[in-house]
This record gives C-alpha cells, sequence and structure tokens, in this order.
C-alpha cells in the first residue's frame, strides 16, 4: 500500500503540455525537489536543462520522451530521440508506441517499433505509452502484451493529450494481462488523490502527473 508520506517515491512528475511554460518546468523541478520524486519528465528541448538542474538528487532520474504525442514518427526518428535522451542522462525513456499502426492492425510494425527503442536504451526502462482513450478493451490487452514481449519494463497508459482519461478499469485490465512480468504507470486523468489511491489499489506502481495537479495532489496527502 502507497504511503502518503512517501507519494513522491511513486510519481513522474511531468511537463509536458503544448503550451508550458519555462516557470512551468522550473516548478516542475522545485515539486520533484521538495517532494524527493522518482522522476521529472520534461519536454525534448529543455531535458537536458533538467538532467543537469536535478543532478544533485541521485534518487531521482529524469525521463526522455519519445514520439510524442502521437507516436506517429518513423522508428528511426524514434530511436534517434533515445539515444539523445540517453546521452543527454536520462535515465527512462517514455515512448508513445503507433497508435495509428496499431489501430490499423500492423502488429509487426508496433512490436519492431517498440523493440528498436528498446535496444537504443541501453539497458534503462522503457516505458511504452499505449494511449489507451483510442483503443479497444481487445487492443488494449495485445497491445500491453505486444510492449512487454518487445522489450518495456512499464505499460504506460496515456500522456495526457488524449480524449478521455485514464481509469482504474485500465489498470485491473492491463494487470490481467502483464501479470509480474512489467510494471504499470497510470497517466492522463491522475488529477485527484482518490483517482490515485484506486489505481494504486487496480495494480498500478507510477503516476505520471502533471505538475499543474502535482501541488494539490502532494498538499492534500501531505495534510
Amino acid at each position: 500500500m502507497i504511503s502518503l508520506k512517501d507519494i513522491g517515491r511513486w510519481t513522474d512528475v511531468s511537463a509536458v503540455r503544448t503550451d508550458v511554460t519555462m516557470a512551468e518546468v522550473e516548478e516542475m523541478i522545485k515539486v520533484v525537489r521538495e517532494c524527493r520524486c522518482i522522476c521529472a519528465s520534461p519536454m525534448p528541448w529543455i531535458t537536458k536543462y533538467v538532467v543537469d538542474a536535478l543532478a544533485d538528487r541521485p534518487e531521482t532520474v529524469v525521463t526522455g520522451v519519445v514520439g510524442f504525442p502521437s507516436g506517429a514518427v518513423t522508428t528511426a526518428i524514434k530511436t534517434a530521440e533515445a539515444k539523445e535522451h540517453i546521452r543527454s542522462g536520462c535515465r527512462e525513456l517514455d515512448m508513445v508506441l503507433n497508435v495509428s499502426a496499431l489501430r490499423s492492425s500492423k502488429w509487426q510494425y508496433v512490436f519492431e517499433d517498440i523493440r528498436a527503442v528498446a535496444e537504443a536504451a541501453e539497458g534503462f526502462p522503457l516505458k511504452v505509452i499505449l494511449e489507451v482513450c483510442y483503443l479497444t478493451d481487445d487492443e488494449i490487452c495485445r497491445a500491453a502484451e505486444t510492449a512487454v514481449r518487445a522489450g518495456a519494463a512499464f505499460v504506460k497508459t496515456g500522456t495526457g493529450w488524449g480524449t478521455a482519461p485514464t481509469t482504474a478499469k485500465h489498470i485491473r485490465l492491463i494487470r490481467r494481462i502483464v501479470g509480474a512480468s512489467a510494471k504499470i504507470k497510470a497517466a492522463g486523468g491522475v488529477r485527484d488523490l482518490d483517482t490515485l489511491l484506486a489505481m494504486q489499489e487496480a495494480g498500478c506502481d507510477r503516476f505520471g502527473i502533471g505538475v499543474r495537479s502535482a501541488k494539490a495532489i502532494f498538499s492534500e496527502a501531505y495534510r
């Protein structure tokens, strides 16, 4: 069960929206420091800055985002992004799978796309984002299985850019498929403490929370 005083150790704080400003990036860094968060997730152009800003915090890693937000860039672009992030000091990667290819039943392409990025990650954890709001339950199940088979350490539910929020039902569905073979990260719709706790009970291991919601959730948890 999650310890509320250590909620930061379950949380990736992100600043990955299109309209995020440098002020919000600085706020993300501040929140990550104050709450000892396990991870910070910035947009690519500012990732190296965040790595340097958190260099004195070995308990916190920086995630490099790959293929945001659609997942539809080519595999070559995704692997180049992954390699650049690793060179910059990122120690985890969050990759959007190719939703268009998945929904077109191009499963071999989806598998090879993920596998290529997993190899480019050089052994660091890869979190594969399904973007569940666009998928049927059957597609979610097959996507989760494909991601794990291709080398994902985490199956992640969404980018936070989608049309509908992640729910505890999604977590239970993915857990049923992946079992103990991968961890689950919920993102997209984790905007209050009750939702976070319900997802944790459903089998979630990590939470991706935008900096705009993280401060409120942490304040409620500490109270």
